[in-house]
């Protein structure tokens, strides 16, 4: 049994005056991209320069204006990196980089000797400042906490000085969720007030879930807490950085939204340490799923995912939200059932809106195609066939007929597994247009009677039956019913259109039209669906006839 009782209870926040529950996301926060410190940095094989130089005009590239590009200071990769984007002209001046750095003199001045010929930069310092991190690491108490995080940002006012471009200081209070809120405000005013924040001259106070401790309520509590007793509130940009160790990093940054966070680090698809940081993706994309414009470019995920997977070599989970292979795919039948009708009936009433069933967003609006939404195994059913003959092939199968084709596949499914939609295709020319044995349709001749009498169509029918040819003549009200009288007479039979639907197949002088045709054996009682394709409607339909004929009786 698992050894519960060595694990306390991490409290909560004792809160009851919170606002955040009854607000809603209404607009996109500032993105900060940490891919290429804090997601670089959890690699098994970090990445090089040019990968880095590619993950970031793909960053670039997404639209995010804030970019964290590494610790200058720590290691002589992460310093060349910084000096590639400068040299070589890659930062847009709409972007502004950011540097991580310890508050450490030596640290800081190495990491302004890297920023040199940047026109603006955020310099982001940290100190970790939670009860057990003063603990069992610093063995320090509050005050001295405090006087490294104001130092620092002295340090940080000193070598500014020598340096040409703006800069803009972020203070992370590391640590953030264990630390008592009293104090992590007052470091925070500390900073504050070295800085000389005012509301021309901003400082991020960056307020972290490095590790994840507890419900994503409680860290909402925490954010809006310090959002109400913030000093000088308008001189405050207030941002998060959630983690993702107890699996919450998005609804913890969405709540952390609501409870006033005006600015969101993380990583694209959540990579980052232990469990990763929060996906700034995800949250992005959910966003966009309820109408708030994400200010990101996000049209195309594939793109997103194959830079990612080469420049991380990690790999991209098939259920991850929006990106996987799989978050579209539906292989229950009753799934199938309901997106096939969803996308009918957006099809036919032309909805503003997209509303279909277990799809929140149309894949097509973020680069995915509709191939594998439908993906057809033993656990489907009528409506995923149906689906995946319309949106593949432009077969509007009549509701009567998706059970039949669907019972086809399935048989298969139970012996192989999976079904591709070219299979399915082939079953279909197989078990319907195709159906040409032993009797096929060559040509039919049709006479419209001059007189109005009740019998006014003669239609004269060449075809061959088991590879001989022969011909007969029906009579009827019309075209079908002559052919069905012709068949009933020559072949010794009795039967009965039940149901006829047409559609065109493609656009064009060219089109082709698919003709189905329910028809029933009166002897027997059964019934089935023949079908017919031609770019004359007529021709079409008599091919279905013949289809459903040989399906009934050979």
């Amino acid at each position: 049994m698992l050894n519960y009782q060595r694990y306390k209870r991490v409290p909560v926040v004792s809160y009851p005056e919170r606002q955040w529950p009854c607000k809603e996301i209404k607009k996109a926060p500032i993105w900060c991209s940490v891919d290429l410190r804090d997601g670089n940095q959890a690699l098994i094989e970090p990445m090089v320069v040019e990968e880095k130089i590619e993950m970031f005009n793909l960053l670039i590239k997404l639209g995010f204006k804030e970019i964290e590009v590494g610790f200058p200071a720590a290691s002589q990769i992460e310093y060349d990196f910084l000096r590639q984007l400068v040299e070589r002209k890659l930062i847009p001046d709409d972007v502004v980089v950011q540097v991580l750095v310890q508050c450490r003199e030596h640290l800081i001045k190495r990491t302004f000797e890297a920023l040199k010929g940047i026109k603006k930069a955020i310099v982001h310092i940290y100190n970790s400042t939670s009860t057990l991190q003063r603990d069992v690491v610093f063995h320090k108490d509050m005050d001295e906490i405090k006087e490294i995080a104001v130092q620092g940002t002295e340090w940080v006012k000193q070598y500014m000085q020598g340096f040409d471009g703006e800069v803009v200081l972020e203070y992370s209070p590391e640590s953030f969720t264990g630390t008592e809120l009293e104090f992590a405000l007052d470091i925070c005013t500390a900073v504050q007030d070295s800085w000389g924040a005012a509301p021309d001259k901003k400082i991020i106070f960056n307020l972290p879930s490095t590790v994840e401790m507890t419900t994503p309520n409680v860290y909402a509590d925490q954010i809006e807490w310090m959002n109400t007793h913030f000093k000088n509130r308008d001189s405050i940009i207030l941002s998060v950085h959630p983690h993702n160790d107890r699996g919450t990093g998005i609804a913890a940054t969405e709540l952390a939204l609501l409870a006033g966070a005006e600015r969101v680090e993380g990583t694209l698809l959540g990579n980052g340490e232990r469990t990763g940081n929060v996906d700034v993706l995800t949250v992005a994309y959910n966003m966009f799923s309820q109408g708030i414009n994400p200010e990101l470019n996000l049209e195309n995920i594939r793109e997103t995912v194959d830079v990612y997977e080469r420049c991380t070599k990690m790999e991209v989970e098939p259920r991850h939200p929006y990106a996987g292979k799989l978050v579209f795919t539906a292989f229950s039948g009753s799934h199938q059932d309901a997106i096939n009708k969803g996308m009918q009936a957006m099809h036919e009433r032309n909805n503003t809106y997209w509303e279909v069933p277990y799809l929140p967003i149309d894949p097509s609006d973020i680069g995915r195609q509709y191939e594998p939404v439908v993906r057809i195994n033993s656990q489907s059913g009528k409506g995923g066939v149906a689906f995946v003959m319309d949106t593949f092939y432009g077969f509007k199968l009549p509701k009567g007929m998706h059970k039949e084709f669907a019972d086809v596949i399935q048989a298969i499914s139970e012996k192989q597994g999976e079904v591709a939609p070219e299979q399915i295709m082939d079953e279909f020319r197989n078990n319907y247009t195709d159906k040409k044995e032993p009797i096929h349709f060559l040509k039919c001749q049709i006479t419209e009677a001059e007189d109005d009498v009740e019998f006014s169509t003669l239609a004269k029918v060449r075809y061959t039956d088991h590879g001989v040819e022969k011909t007969f003549e029906g009579v009827g009200n019309g075209p079908i019913d002559a052919i069905q009288k012709g068949l009933e007479k020559e072949l010794g039979i009795e039967i009965r259109v039940l149901d006829y639907y047409e559609h065109a197949l493609t656009s064009g002088s060219g089109a082709e039209a698919a003709s189905y045709i329910h028809l029933l054996d009166v002897k027997t009682g059964r019934a089935t669906y023949g079908v017919g394709i031609s770019s004359n409607i007529t021709r079409a339909s008599i091919r279905g006839i013949f289809s459903a004929v040989n399906r009934l009786f050979y």
